[in-house]
């Protein structure tokens, strides 16, 4: 099994139980366990900031999944729960995204790991230092 970090953004609709469900949807999955959760953190929005504070939070998890059946995994999750991809970086009912998987540099159209702004945002580094401190240092250190 292949560990890999997530981070979960909600701001719209009721966040914290989005975020909830987004956690018992993955942890649901047969492929794929929750090893460790952060708890949310209250961040100011990243990019379009005329929107309201995100509700943020990381995950390990342990998966069979390759990169690309993950991000499968996260966008057929996003979708079940009705994210609509309206504008970059506005408004979420839930955003899935994968920051880090096993230490990997993976850079594919539709698949950039480690997340390419993880090491300059700390919606990403505060809860990830949380539950992966090495994984956070590990970001900040290759800096893209």
């Amino acid at each position: 099994m292949a560990k890999a970090w997530l981070v979960l953004g909600a701001n719209i609709g009721d966040p914290l139980v989005q975020l909830e469900e987004a956690v018992a949807r993955l942890d649901a999955l047969p492929t794929l366990a929750v090893t460790k959760r952060s708890s949310v953190l209250l961040t100011k929005p990243w990019g379009k900031t005329d929107q309201n504070d995100f509700h943020n939070m990381a995950l390990e998890v342990e998966t069979e999944s390759t990169p690309q059946e993950l991000l499968a995994i996260c966008l057929g999750v996003e979708a079940a729960m009705g994210r609509q991809r309206l504008e970059r970086w506005g408004p979420r009912l839930i955003d899935i995204d994968i920051i880090a998987y096993e230490r990997q540099v993976i850079d594919e159209p539709n698949l950039k790991v480690p997340h390419p702004f993880a090491h300059e945002r700390d919606f990403v580094l505060v809860p990830l230092r949380e539950i992966a401190p090495d994984v956070a240092d590990w970001l900040v250190t290759r800096r893209h």
